[in-house]
């Protein structure tokens, strides 16, 4: 293993929804402030393959390295895409785009990061939800999702992301679980990580939640002692568009969003937190309630 230092950052962002304009034009003004700085991708770059590619084409230009994970957003069979694809074929057409430019994917060979704060080895997961993140007051999935119906705050995933060719989208995330398991098993026992998600991998984000019904579609209780039994010196995700940082059994949880205009307008100061520095210690504050 290389010993090679540098004195760039470990960066991190996520949803940065570049469909929006006003989100375009924060994304185009994202320079490094290191010449070795790498930035983490955390999901919800867009919906449309050509917003995807332009917005990580775009940052693999201007850092050492990108190291991207979808979102929910990503795997969307949006109206008026031109691709048209569904599901797993959605996410392997977004990997060989992304090796194309260089952008490094879940599927690939994990990275380790020599700078600040490391050795450490960058896991980029692809996990998805299983519905397992159940309100207080909810007994069952189905009891879970006429909550949130009657809340009127079922995810758009219901209808856009498609599961093909797995018959559902918790048979999937079952899937994304096991072979990523397996993954994280072979590392070495003495090597931390920085584990890097979409969805929170702990229940703990998700109790700030304006509409706690929405609880269902933010990941799964199958990674809930992944973090401690991973070595993780950081743990990365979005999602929630809730910009913040919190420790659970001592392991730091960076929330990295950007979330939609209408959300960091309405919280101007969260907008000096991002991206995050992963490994610095410098927590950033909670300004709203997210989803």
């Amino acid at each position: 293993m290389s010993q090679e230092r540098h004195a760039g950052r470990l960066l991190a962002i996520s949803d940065i929804h570049v469909r929006h304009q006003q989100n375009r034009d924060i994304v185009e003004q994202l320079h490094p402030e290191h010449e070795d700085d790498w930035l983490l991708v955390a999901g919800d770059v867009g919906e449309s393959v050509a917003d995807i590619v332009w917005a990580l084409s775009l940052l693999r230009d201007r850092f050492a390295k990108v190291v991207w994970t979808p979102g929910n957003h990503e795997l969307w069979t949006a109206p008026g895409d031109p691709e048209e694809l569904r599901g797993e074929l959605k996410y392997r057409h977004l990997v060989d785009r992304c090796r194309e430019m260089g952008v490094l994917t879940p599927e690939d060979p994990w990275p380790v990061w020599h700078g600040a704060g490391g050795p450490v080895t960058v896991a980029p997961l692809f996990l998805l939800y299983d519905y397992s993140f159940l309100p207080p007051e909810a007994w069952s999935r189905s009891h879970a999702l006429r909550l949130a119906d009657d809340a009127g705050v079922i995810c758009t995933d219901e209808f856009l992301l498609h599961p093909d060719p797995y018959p559902s989208r918790e048979a999937w995330c079952r899937a994304r679980v096991a072979a990523t398991r397996a993954r994280l098993d072979a590392l070495p026992d003495d090597m931390p990580t920085v584990l890097v998600n979409h969805f929170p991998l702990v229940r703990e984000p998700t109790r700030v939640l304006r509409h706690p019904e929405f609880a269902l579609w933010c990941g799964t209780t199958a990674t809930a002692d992944w973090p401690v039994r991973y070595r993780a010196a950081a743990v990365v995700y979005g999602h929630l568009h809730i910009a913040r940082t919190i420790h659970c059994q001592g392991v730091p949880h960076h929330e990295v969003s950007l979330g939609y205009p209408r959300e960091w307008q309405r919280w101007p100061r969260r907008q000096p937190h991002w991206p995050v520095d992963v490994l610095a210690t410098a927590p950033a504050q909670v300004e709203g309630a997210g989803k």
